[in-house]
């Protein structure tokens, strides 16, 4: 790990402080956080909130008294997404950062406290995408899934592709499709082909899996032509949330070569709503794995881009929510061991002049590990489906039945630091419609109930 002198740390990281708001031990959102999100309630339209215990802090509100004139603009707080936040160049964000500490901290600024419709509370609001999101890129940069996966579909062969330790691979999946947590997820349909039929049939996937990802949102970006170094490209990404990108790995298999993923991909990813900056991450950033060979110069590391994030799927199905019974963890990992760093991904997704821009969203690809209990898909915890998973009421999951909902977490823990959370990213599976249902309706209620 790097050592703390490396890390860029200042005030707002400091441990000891804390909010004249009462936040708990065991929040995901003390004062060291401070993550945003897009949020609404019956009284407020969608605008940009910040996460401070169980309480949202109104971005418009303040902005609109005065309080950060200082230090940026009051338009780039007073949308309804966080784009034009994410353009403004890194030291501005931090500028605001310590702004949002200084009105928060006890003994700080108490100006807030005679504003009490600055503030609402978390259960009250209703949490929407972060971000009008140009463009999605999902990366496929943890080595220990590479090598399972390698290991389940070509048992006698190299686990890797030839290329795969020379540069970070990725597919440009489908941004009108990435939904926030509690959105419900319609089990999809495609074409697909039994092992014991010579032709494929078309209908609803049988192999729903999930992906546990991190994700990142763009910031600044660059102009088209150009390219972002590795050595600079903390200053464009904005900060990062939860992914599962929910994968249908039956239409997968059929239509994966020769161009990649594609229908088996493109129906849904959620991501978790609170959008946990850089600034925030960065007692919590390491060393990464050694990459060996050596990458290529535009890809080479001269600092720590990795991060601690303690990560964990839970799944609970119809029968457990009925009785009440508590989701049943099925994995728990690391994003410290990701080969790829984020850094490297931006550096190589701009290597050939293509335009990044504010609220593009790049994802880690599946985190997993090399021993059981710690891969990041069921494709890989249940070897393909050949070894279920038992739940607690004694069912079984090779891959995802109607009525399964999954949850991401992700949690930063490190000796003399304040832990910080991401929340989490959740979603439920609904059946596939029949060929004659738009199922518009049911889905749209749901969604609202949610």
């Amino acid at each position: 790990m790097v050592g703390v002198s490396a890390l860029d740390l200042d005030a707002t990281h400091d441990p000891t402080r804390e909010s004249w708001i009462a936040v708990d031990e065991q929040s995901d959102f003390p004062i060291q956080n401070l993550p945003f999100a897009i949020f609404s309630t019956a009284e407020r339209s969608p605008r940009i909130g910040i996460a401070i215990g169980e309480r949202i802090l109104d971005l418009r509100v303040t902005a609109e008294a005065g309080h950060f004139d200082a230090v940026i603009e009051r338009s780039a707080l007073c949308g309804p997404t966080l784009n034009a936040l994410m353009s403004f160049p890194r030291e501005r964000r931090r500028a605001l950062r310590r702004r949002l500490s200084e009105l928060l901290r006890v003994g700080g600024d108490s100006t807030l406290l005679e504003m009490p419709d600055a503030l609402c509370e978390e259960r009250d609001a209703r949490l929407h995408l972060p971000a009008s999101i140009g463009d999605y890129v999902d990366f496929y940069s943890s080595l220990e899934h590479a090598t399972n996966l390698g290991r389940l579909f070509r048992p006698q062969g190299e686990p890797l592709l030839p290329n795969w330790r020379w540069i970070p691979i990725g597919y440009h999946g489908r941004s009108a499709t990435i939904v926030p947590s509690d959105t419900p997820i319609r089990r999809p349909r495609g074409q697909r082909k039994p092992p014991d039929s010579a032709c494929p049939v078309f209908g609803a996937s049988t192999r729903l899996d999930i992906e546990l990802e991190i994700g990142f949102f763009a910031g600044p970006g660059n102009r088209l032509g150009e390219s972002i170094p590795v050595e600079r490209a903390r200053e464009h990404i904005f900060g990062c949330v939860l992914v599962n990108d929910w994968s249908a790995r039956d239409i997968q298999a059929w239509e994966y070569q020769p161009l990649g993923p594609f229908l088996g991909k493109s129906f849904a990813t959620t991501i978790s709503p609170w959008v946990v900056t850089l600034e925030a991450l960065e007692p919590f950033r390491v060393d990464g794995p050694l990459q060996a060979p050596a990458p290529l110069p535009y890809l080479a590391q001269s600092e720590a881009e990795n991060y601690e994030i303690a990560l964990t799927v839970a799944i609970r199905d119809a029968r457990m929510r009925e009785r009440g019974t508590a989701a049943a963890t099925i994995s728990r990992s690391s994003f410290a061991a990701m080969y790829w760093s984020q850094a490297q991904q931006l550096a190589h997704a701009s290597s050939n002049g293509a335009t990044i821009a504010p609220g593009d969203l790049f994802a880690s690809g599946t985190i997993s590990g090399s021993i059981d209990g710690t891969q990041g898909s069921l494709i890989e915890l249940t070897e393909n489906g050949r070894r279920p998973l038992r739940l607690p009421d004694g069912e079984e999951r090779s891959f995802l039945e109607d009525g399964d909902e999954i949850t991401l977490r992700g949690r930063c823990t490190r000796a003399g630091y304040r832990s910080i959370g991401f929340g989490s990213a959740r979603g439920a599976i609904l059946p596939a419609l029949d060929s004659n249902s738009a199922g518009g309706d049911a889905y749209g209620e749901l969604a609202q109930d949610r």
